[in-house]
This record gives C-alpha cells, sequence and structure tokens, in this order.
C-alpha cells in the first residue's frame, strides 16, 4: 500500500450527516478558501499547530498545548475503517473525506480513496470545488458520491467573503453533474451574504439549468456559532460577531423555494 500520508486534524466515527448510513469522516487539514462564517478554523492551515486550552480549577487557569494535525498513511485510514466496518456495512454507510478541502491533498487523497473502494467502502468527497478540473476528472471513477458546496453566485462577492473566484467553482460542479456518479449540493445560508430572495432565486436557476440525474439531493445548511470559541483557540479573529443564525420559519421558506427543483431538499447535513 502506497507509503503517502496525509494531515488530518480529526476522525469522526459514526457520522450520519456526510452521506448515506453510518460513516467515518476525515477531515483533513488545508483549505484555499478563507470563508468568514467557517466553524473548522483548525482546518484552515496546510500545517500542524500548536494550540492553547485553558482549564480552570480552583479558581486557578491551567494551559495545555495540544497539536493541531497529524499524518496518517493510507494504511492507518484504512485500518480505523476496519474497525468501524460491522457499523458501515450494516448501515450501508462508508467513508467521506471532507476538511478543510481534502482536494488540497489530492495524491493522498486520490490514493485512499482507490483503496477503500478496493476494499468495497462507499466513497464520498466534501468539497467547496475549488481544485483543477482535471483532478475531479481523475478521482470521479473511485467517488461514489460529492458533496459540493455553492456558496454564491456573484464572483465578486464570492471572492470578498471566501477570498477566491467562484468560476471554475461552478464549472466543477457542472463537470460532476454531467460525469459523476452522484452529486448532493450543500448551500450554505449565511445571513447578509448569500440569504436575499433574489440571490436564493438564482441559485434555484443555476441548479435547474446544470441538473443531471446525479443530482441526488439539496442540503441547506443554516449558519451557526458553534465554532466561534475555537477561533480564540487559534489566535484567529472571528468575524461574524453580531451575526445570528436563520430562524427556522426562515428555512423553511428556503426550502419550499428549492423543491421547485424537483430535487429532494433537506436542512441541515
Amino acid at each position: 500500500m502506497s507509503a503517502i500520508s496525509g494531515l488530518v486534524f480529526s476522525i469522526k466515527r459514526y457520522s450520519i450527516h456526510d452521506g448515506p448510513g453510518i460513516r467515518v469522516t476525515v477531515f483533513m487539514k488545508g483549505c484555499p478558501l478563507s470563508c468568514k462564517w467557517c466553524h473548522n478554523p483548525e482546518g484552515i492551515f496546510p500545517y500542524q499547530e500548536t494550540v492553547e486550552k485553558s482549564h480552570r480549577l480552583g479558581g486557578r487557569e491551567f494551559i495545555e498545548k495540544e497539536q493541531a494535525g497529524k499524518f496518517y498513511s493510507v494504511a492507518d485510514i484504512i485500518d480505523v475503517l476496519e474497525r468501524e466496518r460491522v457499523f458501515i456495512d450494516q448501515s450501508k454507510g462508508g467513508v467521506t473525506f471532507s476538511g478543510g478541502e481534502p482536494m488540497m491533498q489530492f495524491e493522498f487523497l486520490l490514493e485512499t480513496v482507490k483503496a477503500c473502494k478496493d476494499l468495497g467502502y462507499h466513497t464520498a468527497i466534501d468539497t467547496s470545488g475549488y481544485a483543477p478540473a482535471e483532478n475531479y476528472k481523475s478521482i470521479i471513477p473511485f467517488t461514489d458520491l460529492f458533496l459540493f458546496d455553492i456558496k454564491h453566485l456573484d464572483d465578486n462577492k464570492h471572492l470578498e467573503a471566501t477570498g477566491v473566484s467562484n468560476t471554475g467553482i461552478l464549472e466543477n460542479c457542472r463537470i460532476l453533474l454531467e460525469t459523476s456518479a452522484a452529486v448532493a449540493l450543500r448551500i450554505p445560508v449565511v445571513p447578509g451574504f448569500n440569504d436575499d430572495a433574489g440571490h436564493m432565486d438564482r441559485i434555484v436557476q443555476f441548479i435547474l439549468s446544470a441538473k443531471t440525474d446525479a443530482l441526488t439531493g439539496i442540503n441547506l445548511l443554516p449558519f451557526h456559532k458553534i465554532g466561534a470559541s475555537k477561533y480564540r483557540r487559534f489566535n484567529l479573529p472571528y468575524l461574524m460577531n453580531g451575526i445570528e443564525p436563520p430562524s427556522g420559519k426562515f428555512m423553511k421558506e428556503i426550502k419550499n423555494k428549492f423543491a421547485s427543483t424537483g430535487v429532494k431538499v433537506k436542512i441541515g447535513g
């Protein structure tokens, strides 16, 4: 098996939100985007980091140092999966590679999904879409499901909020819809960024123009504050102060809007 290694910041067992069945989700470190609402700041930088965690006991504060990021070989990932095989098989689950952006570590990702497929695992890749088109084309034969983010259709707004253009992202979305086995679109709903009615209507029209039989679902992901406390640990500014999550009523209204695509729509992962 390949000796190449990949940098991973977390492995979540018994995941039920990253594809069908019970899954192991591998969170790979490093992302080319800098989304203001990112809830995994530990996945942004493509190198190991040492962070400090503070604990209080009896009025005293204790500082504990923790390393973010660990290198895994392909064999290491397979070993984790094999330990969970009974739950994966019984639930018709699999393995999902997320991040960060897993396509940033393309060589490792490709070798790992190949090994997973050889062993009969259902494979999924959760991606921002920001990677060379040729890399997506190369990995399609070994990927059962792409979880693909659509954040904003306006290039300038996308660039302002994420640090990158959306031109290649939208083209990669069309490529995957035309040539891959299955794609679920994931749309973060971020107040003040992409949640206005006009923009949501534009995304609906984009889906209608691009959808194929490969499009299996649409996930609407409401903005949340769960990752806010992590920013202090990584000495990073939190840019979403004062922004409140969208209401359940608002999310249901958006869900009804996307139902017009004829594709199954779900609020959440």
